[in-house]
């Protein structure tokens, strides 16, 4: 446990290298050497994308594979979609202009499969896509934002009965939701996207919505101070369970707190100081440091109160969002154990026989190795984490960006070149590795050279992985963290000018409800029908 850290926060933040309210290091050039690399991830983005419209054109996802495709997002086009940003940003006019034109044609108020629409993907993907790739080519192809709106029309039929918080899934027949428990994530990564689609409809609708699920999630008594219950019930008002993680099902949630302070310039304190709350009650109940290796770890929180020793490829966001957020708000204290957790995600990679990370890891700090109740720490990985520092639960890697997006930020925000190795490693193991017809796939296990594929292309390949390799290497003032705020699929939307600090400085009081919340059984975390294990199985979420 990482003692003191409330002191800490509070009298030993230090002046960060950048200008107040700013995130990128002043004055920061990339090495000319680098820029090789930039046209290598090029190439990557190009190859992939041909392999999608040869055998996927206008499908979701490509199976590399089997040179065929499914439709996991409703068969909308999502890799298309998601991809936009990305290709304007690489100067793919071709490409980009080609998926405005398929766009145009899309009718976004029907599914096209008989699945119920998930609010959050739909949003995240399909919403902040289209609205990114309008803002970054100049606001000149309405129909993306029509579109936006088309889509978004239906997906707010989730908020139904005054509820604040929506549920997760609407059936787009019927025009009403899937009435289910939710989680924080899906109910509470809105807010970008939906101030942005107020902005450009003139239509204040939508941005009160997400505004105000966030809030209600904000204001609901939480298991820690500031740490939100991963799973909700919106008919209730309710968590479900105290499962406290910043993993997925929490993760973009505890982002977008942040990152929503910095797009609108809000003069409303509590959307940084809500941030910064969990990140000080984070620093004093989840902060690790593993026996082996000295690496720094989030861990979760269970219902029973216990510290599950184990992360995940998609927590590994954190060390960037921790870095970012450091900077918005003056604290060198949280930016430092930022880039400590950037670390010891990349460690992941560094350890395995692919050079890339797992699904889901585990660690020893000295109040144990408890990760569920049914898990037992075998002899294999033992040898592992006296070698590593961690040990592997769930192998597989499926396209995910969170390790890298850290990387990204962190070379962004210090100027050091390692992340810039870190990163160029990762694109010689993805070719190595991955590549297959052309594109790219997921495997199954990453400490196995010879591992099987994984026969899916999942939309974030493009929207985000392929982004922040790009960026990483290109120009620092190019999609600047001073001047964009990215949403957690990677789509840039641009900013005003920093303020000086963002927040009051306080932790916000709070009520904390200590007793186990409502009892239901927890959503499915980052479904993925190609995944090995799912990620509740992985890590022991049995309504824990």
């Amino acid at each position: 446990m990482i003692s003191s850290s409330r002191v800490a926060l509070a009298l030993l933040a230090a002046a960060p290298l950048a200008l107040g309210g700013n995130v990128q290091a002043p004055g920061l050039k990339l090495p000319e050497e680098y820029y090789a690399q930039r046209e290598i991830v090029k190439g990557m983005f190009t190859s992939s994308y041909e392999a999608y419209k040869k055998y996927a054109w206008g499908h979701d996802d490509l199976t590399p594979v089997s040179k065929n495709y499914t439709d996991s997002r409703n068969g909308w086009g999502a890799s298309l979609v998601d991809a936009m940003p990305t290709m304007y940003i690489m100067g793919l006019d071709d490409l980009f202009h080609e998926a405005i034109d398929y766009v145009s044609g899309v009718d976004f108020s029907e599914s096209k499969t008989d699945a119920t629409v998930s609010i959050f993907e739909s949003s995240i993907r399909y919403v902040a896509g289209m609205l990114s790739a309008y803002q970054l080519s100049g606001e000149q192809d309405d129909v993306l934002v029509e579109k936006a709106k088309q889509l978004a029309d239906k997906l707010i039929l989730g908020w139904v009965d005054g509820n604040a918080v929506p549920y997760g899934y609407v059936n787009f027949t019927s025009g009403k939701p899937v009435v289910d428990t939710t989680n924080i994530a899906e109910a509470g990564t809105l807010t970008l996207e939906y101030y942005e689609l107020s902005k450009y409809t003139e239509d204040d609708t939508y941005g009160k919505l997400a505004e105000g699920s966030a809030k209600q999630i904000m204001n609901t008594a939480p298991p820690l101070p500031g740490l939100p219950a991963q799973g909700y019930d919106p008919a209730k008002n309710a968590f479900v369970g105290g499962y406290v993680t910043w993993g997925g099902g929490s993760d973009s949630y505890l982002e977008y707190l942040i990152k929503y302070a910095r797009l609108t310039n809000t003069d409303d304190d509590s959307w940084a100081d809500a941030w910064y709350t969990a990140v000080d009650s984070s620093i004093q109940h989840l902060l690790r440091r593993s026996t082996v290796g000295d690496w720094l770890y989030l861990a979760d929180y269970d219902s029973s109160k216990k510290i599950r020793h184990i992360s995940s490829h998609l927590a590994c966001f954190h060390g960037g969002n921790w870095i970012q957020g450091g900077r918005l708000i003056d604290n060198d204290t949280i930016v430092n154990y930022g880039l400590e957790l950037a670390d010891a995600c990349w460690n992941t990679y560094a350890s395995t026989a692919t050079g890339i990370g797992p699904e889901v890891f585990a660690f020893i700090s000295d109040d144990g190795n408890y990760t569920s109740d049914n898990a037992v720490i075998d002899d294999d990985e033992l040898a592992f984490y006296n070698e590593h520092g961690f040990y592997i639960t769930s192998a597989d890697y499926i396209l995910r960006p969170e390790v890298l997006e850290s990387q990204f930020i962190a070379y962004r925000a210090t100027g050091n070149e390692k992340y810039l190795e870190r990163a160029a490693d990762a694109v010689e193991s993805m070719n190595k590795y991955l590549s297959v017809n052309g594109a790219f796939s997921g495997i199954e296990d990453v400490d196995d050279e010879q591992s099987k594929r994984i026969d899916d292309t999942e939309s974030f390949w493009f929207a985000e992985v392929l982004k922040y390799l790009y960026l990483i290497f290109d120009d620092p003032d190019h999609i600047s963290l001073d001047e964009y705020v990215l949403n957690t699929e990677a789509q840039p939307f641009k900013a005003p000018p920093a303020k000086d600090k963002y927040g009051s400085g306080q932790l916000l009081s709070m009520q904390v409800e200590s007793s186990a919340t409502t009892g239901s059984e927890l959503p499915i975390v980052s479904a993925n029908a190609f995944m090995p294990i799912s990620i509740n199985d992985a890590i022991g979420l049995d309504g824990a």
